[in-house]
């Protein structure tokens, strides 16, 4: 996976040595930082895109993510573009979470799923939150997801 700053500035590094060197600069700065890890889709001329984010806070202090995009010709349905998002930043979240224990760096994962069952999206919540939950993560859904549905759906 290729990463990049929301400026579009290139990460060189592998994204976990990119983590650390992130939490180490800011930690220094004196930040506490807590990372909460996303993924969005959107569906356009039969192609899905997938954007995953890392959002790094800084308490009281703003924030900032680093992005990746990967795109999937299959056709796939609702529910399993929300389980295949949901694995996405797992994935993401559990190359991480040694590094993160390590720093002392909270983590949340965030699922683009509503938990109003008026909409399509949440046929997959329970699945989605047993997937998370189950790997020994922190779940927020809509409304509370902003890493999903805020910063990586601006980035689909």
């Amino acid at each position: 996976m290729k990463w990049r700053r929301l400026n579009g500035q290139q990460i060189d590094l592998p994204i976990k040595d990119a983590v650390e060197k992130t939490i180490i600069t800011e930690s220094e700065k004196g930040h506490k930082l807590k990372v909460c890890i996303g993924t969005d889709s959107q569906v356009r001329s039969g192609v899905t895109e997938y954007a995953t984010v890392i959002v790094f806070l800084r308490e009281k202090k703003g924030g900032f993510m680093f992005i990746s995009n990967f795109k999937q010709t299959k056709t796939i349905s609702l529910k399993e573009r929300m389980i295949t998002e949901v694995a996405k930043s797992v994935e993401i979240a559990y190359m991480l979470c040694d590094l993160l224990d390590k720093y002392n760096v909270e983590l949340e994962v965030h699922a683009d799923i509503n938990t109003d069952p008026s909409f399509k999206s949440n046929t997959a919540l329970k699945e989605a939150m047993g997937y998370i939950l189950g790997m020994g993560f922190v779940f927020k859904a809509k409304p509370d997801a902003f890493a999903s549905s805020s910063c990586a759906d601006k980035m689909v």
